[in-house]
């Protein structure tokens, strides 16, 4: 991570909703790619899953719009189980009958259009609205909380991912587990293409994307949350190793924790100018 150098100066990216941009001086190392599976696997105490990267992003939105309206793990493991089951986790354009996307919902059906149904964060959105007019859902097993929004031929199939979608809703949320990407070469990207990805998945605002230095092609930048509680950056960490497949980051530490795009892991003590940033920092392939 950044071997010197601090925040000196703050400008706005147009277009970025809400998140901030900090510009500042710094060092990043480059990072030099290998062959990668291009998989993403969560583990916990007692389990492993592993999903396609492809897949891991999709994971990450479901929980980010299920975090923006309130949902727990609970909601989330819901959700991501449903998803599962659904289409695999995939956004796909067909389906039974009229039924598109993430949650194979219809538009028939009264769930949306094709094109708002293929919108990964609306389609999340609109689950998680039914599933929170539903009575007492937090206190159904989980296939019967999905049953009761989806209203499938196979009411018990939720059941068989109730598992998997638990693990990667309470690690992805920061509360249990961990998130590992072993993703191909980042593609050349910006600070405002992430920050932009942040506005989307976090649109309740507060959080911010420093941009702290720069070395050779890369650009190092840190990501906060606005209360930078533990489980804020470790849900934040998570989500952005989850993604880094689309966004391009390359490595992703939390004090001194860091992720690298490789699928390893390091952990030192963070740089003494770094010791006390709340947020976490990753950094881009930017030219």
């Amino acid at each position: 991570m950044p071997r010197s150098g601090s925040v000196i100066a703050t400008a706005a990216f147009l277009g970025v909703g809400a998140v901030a941009v900090v510009w500042g001086p710094g060092l990043f190392a480059t990072y030099a790619a290998s062959d990668a599976s291009n998989t993403c696997t969560v583990t916990t105490v007692d389990a492993e899953f592993t999903l396609s990267a492809e897949r891991a992003d999709y994971a990450a939105t479901i929980a980010a719009v299920g975090w923006n309206r309130g949902f727990g793990d609970e909601g989330v493991t819901v959700a991501l189980a449903t998803a599962i089951q659904e289409s695999g986790l995939l956004n796909l354009d067909y389906g039974d009958r009229d039924s598109v996307g993430l949650f194979q919902q219809r538009t028939s059906q009264g769930w949306g259009t094709i094109e708002e149904i293929m919108d990964p964060r609306y389609s999340a959105g609109k689950f998680y609205d039914t599933l929170s007019r539903i009575d007492g859902w937090n206190q159904l097993a989980v296939t019967e909380a999905a049953q009761a929004v989806q209203r499938s031929g196979f009411p018990n199939a939720y059941a068989d991912h109730e598992s998997e979608g638990r693990a990667w809703a309470e690690a992805l949320g920061g509360t249990a587990g961990a998130v590992t990407c072993d993703v191909s070469a980042a593609a050349v990207t910006t600070a405002q293409s992430l920050s932009e990805r942040v506005a989307l998945d976090f649109p309740q605002g507060g959080y911010a994307v420093d941009v702290l230095g720069y070395e050779g092609s890369t650009t190092q930048l840190g990501i906060r949350p606005p209360d930078a509680s533990d489980q804020s950056l470790a849900r934040l960490q998570a989500w952005s190793i989850a993604t880094a497949s689309t966004t391009g980051v390359t490595e992703a530490a939390v004090q001194g924790s860091q992720w690298h795009r490789d699928g390893t892991w390091t952990h030192d003590d963070p740089s003494p100018q770094w010791a006390d940033y709340r947020g976490v920092l990753v950094g881009l392939q930017t030219s």
